[in-house]
């Protein structure tokens, strides 16, 4: 059984007559309302459409998925019930299943028992496998995109079979959808404050702020924080040789070879030009040293702009320093870990050095 979506405007359909139950729906979708638009955390939003939905409709099992457009597939971002560990890491596509099906055709759904139900019982769909009364299914939709579904279990026939519990679960999905859709608009804003446009790096920007508050929480854990300073060799020869444009691909596809290679935990930024910087938590001198000579390597492997037709190949100049052992503050860490990468561009280049702070003076050590 279909049910047809229908929003707060369509209260005089179900009111009967300005009762107390209709106007206790007006201030429900009211609070509604304002809860959903007031923040643009998506963790936060959905926190506050599990309050609404468990509050109104007490479902022994619900969830709430997300479309990721990539994989084709929904995620799950709320499961409640005692059954939601059987399903929480599942990854129904879109199409199969009850919420595949709702996800791609966009239309409400009731099953009044989904063991009977011959599109969606047996083993076809383990996804449901263990429900076996109704399930109401609820797309959450802005503007004809499909962005999620909210999914009722063994829902009590009074919310059935009111029009008014049903109309309420299709405004909360309605609401949800503009949220939702508000907090991806704002996140996508602020990354691109802090990304940098050619490598999808960090920009130096993010690399500011973020350098601050990592040796704030080394100080407080009292755990090393290393840096690595990464300039690539005669890269302006990459740039007259064979143009701006090949010498952009070039710098991204360092990026990518960044981003394969380090940690999640690590920072990894577009300094400026043709320097990039890394941040590694709790992370000793020596642990940093490894991976910058792993870098090293890899990037002076690399056939770079193959895609072109060129095959170039680049080496770099890197230098490390490390916090607390090299330096006490955010600026005597980048000067050491900067005149560390300096050193090796102004002898060998293709190498790493460290600061040596046994040293009576500034020294660095090439490796």
């Amino acid at each position: 059984m279909e049910i047809k979506s229908r929003r707060a405007s369509d209260l005089k359909k179900v009111d009967d007559g300005g009762n107390s139950e209709s106007i206790q729906q007006l201030v429900s979708f009211s609070e509604i309302g304002k809860a959903l638009t007031s923040t643009l955390d998506i963790r936060e939003l959905l926190g506050i459409v599990l309050d609404q939905v468990s509050s109104f409709f007490k479902p022994k099992d619900w969830s709430l998925l997300l479309v990721d457009e990539e994989q084709g597939d929904l995620r799950y971002e709320i499961v409640v019930g005692e059954d939601s560990e059987k399903i929480k890491d599942l990854r129904p596509k879109l199409g199969e299943g009850i919420a595949g099906l709702v996800a791609n055709r966009g239309i409400p759904l009731i099953v009044p028992d989904v063991s009977k139900d011959p599109r969606f019982s047996g083993e076809k769909d383990t996804l449901y496998s263990f429900v076996t009364g109704p399930v109401v299914s609820i797309p959450i939709k802005t503007r004809g995109k499909i962005l999620g579904v909210i999914e009722l279990y063994n829902v009590e026939k009074e919310h059935l079979d009111s029009k008014e519990d049903m109309l309420l679960l299709t405004t909360i999905a309605d609401y949800t959808a503009i949220a939702i859709e508000n907090a991806m608009l704002f996140k996508q804003v602020q990354e691109l404050t802090i990304t940098d446009d050619l490598t999808l790096l960090h920009n130096s920007r993010y690399f500011q702020s973020t350098i601050e508050y990592e040796i704030e929480k080394a100080k407080r854990y009292e755990y090393p924080l290393s840096m690595i300073f990464l300039d690539l060799d005669y890269f302006k020869e990459v740039n007259d040789k064979y143009g701006h444009i090949c010498g952009s691909t070039l710098l991204k596809e360092v990026g990518d070879i960044l981003k394969k290679s380090l940690r999640t935990v690590d920072i990894a930024c577009r300094y400026g030009g043709d320097e990039f910087v890394v941040l590694m938590p709790e992370t000793s001198k020596k642990n940093a040293v490894f991976v910058a000579e792993r870098l090293r390597v890899l990037i002076k492997k690399t056939e770079f702009l193959k895609e072109q037709g060129v095959n170039c190949h680049v080496t770099s100049s890197l230098g490390v320093g490390t916090f607390p052992d090299d330096a006490n503050d955010k600026l005597s860490l980048l000067h050491v870990t900067d005149k560390a990468m300096y050193s090796v561009k102004n002898q060998s280049r293709n190498a790493v050095a460290v600061h040596n702070p046994a040293a009576s003076v500034l020294e660095e050590i090439i490796l």
